[in-house]
């Protein structure tokens, strides 16, 4: 059942949802996504290592039917989808969900090299972020230059060397901010936390008017129905329900 505009999830729980979809997006469905936000320690979980998720068991005092409610809110509203492969459905993330998604991941990455700067890493593999989502790692070194922490530098040059040409040039352009000699652009900061803001109210769930193939009439396709086509995998209704009923009666006539 959807949940009422009343019982929406917070901005914290939408992003725990979205950080724990991103250990299986498009690899597996909505039950083992509640099973890592319900900490199981089912032997599946713990091959995949899906416990070492950040965010693993986060609603442990909940029941796994409570964590799949809410897994379905955030399908109704937007933040994640369902696509199948043959048979099995799987779990995507929409456009809205992938720009939280990103932005909170890229957080992680920078907040992983603050504490290498604070123990004083040196040379580690950054190999790690070749063949990442270019968007995220385009947002990754924004954030970089944002921080101005010349102790990056570093970890930059190293990043530098492994990776394709595009992502070097951009790296490079990162480290020349952090040296100053190229200044940074601080209301790109602002309009980011808006984007993010406004993505995290969802989009709420309403009935859509369709064109039947057959009579030409309009008729309303539910947001009751849309879920269940989306949960069985089925594409949108051509057909109007009069039109679907005489089909059926011809048949068995």
């Amino acid at each position: 059942m959807m949940k009422s505009k009343a019982e929406r999830l917070s901005d914290e729980e939408i992003k725990v949802i979205l950080r724990a979809a991103d250990e299986i997006i498009a690899k597996g469905g909505r039950t083992l996504l509640a099973k890592i936000l319900k900490g199981s320690r089912e032997q599946k979980v713990l091959q995949l290592e899906l416990d070492k998720c950040p965010v693993y068991g986060y609603f442990k005092s909940e029941k796994l039917d409570e964590i799949m409610q809410k897994i379905d809110w955030m399908i109704d509203y937007d933040f994640l989808d369902i696509e199948y492969d043959g048979k099995l459905p799987l779990i995507v993330y929409t456009e809205r969900g992938w720009h939280i998604e990103s932005d909170q991941y890229a957080d992680e990455l920078l907040n992983e090299w603050k504490e290498w700067a604070k123990q004083g890493k040196q040379n580690p593999d950054m190999s790690y972020l070749k063949d990442r989502n270019r968007k995220m790692i385009l947002l990754l070194l924004q954030k970089i230059k944002e921080s101005g922490n010349q102790a990056f530098i570093p970890y930059l040059e190293l990043w530098e060397k492994v990776d394709y040409k595009k992502v070097r040039d951009e790296v490079r352009a990162t480290i020349n901010v952090l040296n100053g000699k190229v200044p940074i652009n601080h209301s790109i900061v602002k309009e980011r936390t808006e984007s993010i803001n406004d993505a995290l109210e969802g989009l709420e769930p309403q009935d859509l008017l369709l064109k039947c193939w057959v009579c030409g009439e309009r008729f309303t396709f539910t947001t009751g129905e849309q879920q269940f086509y989306k949960k069985k995998g089925f594409s949108d209704p051509k057909k109007c329900k009069k039109c679907r009923n005489k089909r059926d009666y011809e048949f068995t006539y």
